[in-house]
């Protein structure tokens, strides 16, 4: 008995697709939502936090910057704490410590403070939160997995357009710290996120009798973190597109609300992406109220579909049971666009007095990125005749997959 609640890599017991996942949907919609939500609706203290410490936009970026790149490097951390612990109770920790990190924030009394608080220890606990949330959809779908991602990932977008006049509102009445500890508190909902995700009963993979201790060791290890994902073409030519899609992702929304001020007022993936990227380039030649209003529509529109369609693709490229370990590994390498993608924007905004030439960085580095998943779709096309285990090209010594389930067997 102690033995099946321990065991991670095995078959879920009961039918996937419905039922109790329309749960970890909401879950993970709740999960998106006070995440990245929160991260792209930052531009609303971006610009108090500037006034106030009369600093300038490079420097106030990188409290974004840093919450996104610990995200990311800790998103391998988040798999193997949930593969061990269990997702419940690592996305309730996570949700705790992002409260606790924005709180902390809202007494902060310099930039190294917000860099600590807001950046550190929120964007880490985001990392205990998101990725187990989202292998853990993952899981409990298979033919209904896009709609569940589509589903789930809007909840980025609705809060974001939900939590930015909010905040503006907050900011207003109670000023940037008093709104930043209102948003502390909202934090503490990702606890009850986590709470929601029960886990799938399962059962212990037998052994063999001839197995080796080093082998074992390797199949434990494998089993938290995945590191033969690195030697995955596929993978890795995937998580390219992600570090320059991830440079173009958060600059944008950081800086739309005060570059409105200034103004005074894998096919569809690739599709998305490009689409995305025109799209940006484009938000310079909005001037007017009604003008950025429009970009705003066509920006979070596309965007929704580009978040959507990820995480689907990613769990295409590697398998679904190696799906954890590919977030965590995806989200490592995708940190450093994450990192320098707002500082970078800032550095043009700084040099040439202009918002808009941020939106212009980040359009070229998602036009960038889709070459990187135009190179995965001629892999694609040509691994098709290779046979049907090509999700685990490369993973030399790992268990060979079998009717796209979680039992494993020693290659």
């Amino acid at each position: 008995m102690e033995l099946q609640r321990k065991s991670r890599t095995v078959q879920p017991a009961g039918p996937l697709d419905g039922g109790y996942g329309w749960f970890i949907v909401l879950s993970t919609f709740l999960v998106f939502g006070l995440t990245f939500g929160v991260i792209k609706s930052f531009g609303v203290f971006f610009v108090e936090i500037q006034h106030y410490f009369a600093t300038t936009a490079t420097a106030s970026s990188w409290i974004t910057s840093i919450s996104v790149a610990t995200v990311h490097f800790g998103a391998p951390v988040g798999s193997a704490l949930s593969a061990y612990f269990g997702h419940r109770p690592v996305v309730m920790a996570g949700g705790l410590l992002s409260s606790i990190g924005m709180v902390a924030g809202s007494y902060a009394q310099d930039l190294l403070q917000l860099y600590i608080t807001v950046g550190f220890l929120t964007g880490f606990g985001y990392a205990l939160t998101w990725t187990p949330t989202v292998t853990m959809l993952g899981w409990y779908f298979e033919k209904r997995r896009p709609v569940a991602n589509a589903l789930a990932s809007t909840g980025e977008c609705i809060l974001t357009f939900i939590l930015t006049p909010s905040f503006q509102f907050m900011v207003d009445q109670y000023s940037w710290r008093g709104a930043m500890l209102i948003l502390g508190a909202l934090q503490l909902n990702l606890c009850l996120c986590g709470a929601l995700l029960r886990p799938l009963n399962r059962l212990v993979p037998p052994k063999e009798s001839d197995s080796k201790k080093s082998d074992a060791l390797k199949v434990k290890i494998i089993r938290y973190v995945d590191y033969t994902l690195i030697a995955n073409a596929r993978f890795m030519v995937y998580s390219m597109f992600g570090v320059f899609a991830a440079l173009g992702f958060f600059a944008p929304s950081l800086f739309l609300v005060p570059y409105a001020r200034s103004q005074g007022t894998v096919h569809q993936l690739i599709v998305t992406v490009i689409l995305l990227g025109i799209v940006l380039l484009l938000g310079p030649l909005a001037t007017t109220f009604t003008q950025l209003a429009l970009f705003s529509a066509g920006y979070g529109l596309v965007f929704g579909a580009t978040v959507a369609i990820h995480i689907t693709v990613l769990a295409e490229v590697v398998g679904v049971e190696r799906l954890g370990s590919a977030l965590g590994f995806f989200m490592l390498i995708r940190s450093s666009g994450g990192l320098l993608g707002p500082p970078l924007a800032g550095i043009f905004i700084d040099k040439m007095s202009d918002y808009g030439t941020g939106f212009l960085m980040a359009g070229v580095a998602l036009l960038v990125s889709a070459l990187f998943l135009l190179v995965l779709q001629q892999m694609n096309k040509k691994g098709t005749g290779k046979g049907k285990d090509v999700n685990l090209e490369n993973g030399k010594g790992h268990e060979d997959l079998k009717h796209r389930n979680f039992n494993f067997r020693k290659s």
